[in-house]
């Protein structure tokens, strides 16, 4: 194994430390997955230092959810949803390898995903039935008031196209994001002008009941597939293949089609999760590794 090529992981703490304890279970069969093609893993902290020195060093790199450094890297990251992860050659969701799959529902068995989603959906949104209500959900995500480049509008002018069309709308802010003082005026602004959006509220709980999701590319859009809920897009997105994407049709047409708007949902989660991502949990989860790395380059 001395000369064999070499992995480097670069993670996190405390990611770092259950590989190294292998108490992770993903980054045990990635391993095993790599030392039986007869590689060699290191399991090494990420940061500025060692992402600067990766690209001189021979073998491949492998980041969990950062850019990848040069071009014998990949990055990898959980699908939304243990036990399933992507293992990519870029870092941007809408660029990963299921973004530009075509999506063909007739190509899944309707019981199949049907038991599939309902097992899902008691695992990780346990909870009363989803109601069909009247509300738009709308949970912001950071830098609202930017447009940035894979998005069409800023979320700020986002919530205020929602606005306009009169619907009860709920505005949820992220949990994990810093909004500002001009944020906040730029939201107050808009709920001045109209009077049907309100600011703030749980997330989670407004899904369950909501008439369907405006979103940039938040992965609460995501879940709300599980409960049936339709999404409007203003971003670019992996998931984007049966929402209503506004860069497609326009921000009037989307926002007039969602709620009745009614997809393949079940079809499309168990071919996203079981068919396009990396299950962790599968018989074959060694081979679906291996073949998420070869298809962002590496000859293994």
């Amino acid at each position: 194994m001395q000369h064999a090529p070499i992995l480097r992981a670069y993670l996190e703490t405390p990611m770092l430390e259950n590989a190294r304890a292998g108490s992770f279970n993903f980054l045990n069969i990635l391993r095993e997955a790599v030392e039986d093609a007869g590689w060699r893993v290191e399991w090494r902290k990420t940061g500025e230092a060692a992402r600067l020195a990766a690209p001189a060093r021979r073998g491949y790199a492998l980041y969990h959810m950062e850019a990848p450094t040069h071009e014998r890297a990949l990055t990898f990251r959980r699908a939304y949803h243990y036990p399933f992860w992507s293992i990519e050659p870029v870092a941007q969701r809408w660029r990963f390898h299921v973004a530009e799959t075509e999506f063909a529902p007739d190509a899944v068995d309707p019981e199949e995903a049907r038991a599939f989603a309902a097992k899902l959906r008691g695992r990780v949104l346990p909870g009363p039935p989803p109601t069909q209500g009247d509300r738009v959900l709308v949970p912001l995500q950071g830098h609202i008031r930017r447009c940035r480049s894979f998005q069409s509008e800023s979320p700020v002018e986002m919530v205020r196209a929602v606005a306009r069309t009169g619907r009860p709308t709920l505005v949820t802010l992220h949990p994990n994001e810093r909004y500002d003082d001009a944020d906040h005026a730029a939201l107050a602004r808009i709920t001045a002008e109209h009077p049907n959006v309100t600011i703030g509220g749980d997330t989670m709980a407004a899904l369950r009941d909501c008439a369907f999701v405006v979103t940039q590319n938040s992965a609460v859009a995501f879940d709300g597939f599980l409960l049936g809920k339709p999404a409007v897009l203003f971003a670019q997105s992996d998931f984007h293949h049966i929402a209503l994407n506004v860069a497609q049709i326009g921000t009037e047409e989307a926002l007039a089609r969602a709620a009745a708007h009614r997809p393949a949902f079940e079809r499309y989660l168990f071919w996203f999760l079981r068919v396009m991502a990396v299950n962790a949990t599968a018989p074959d989860a060694r081979q679906q590794v291996l073949a998420a790395m070869r298809r962002g380059g590496w000859p293994i």
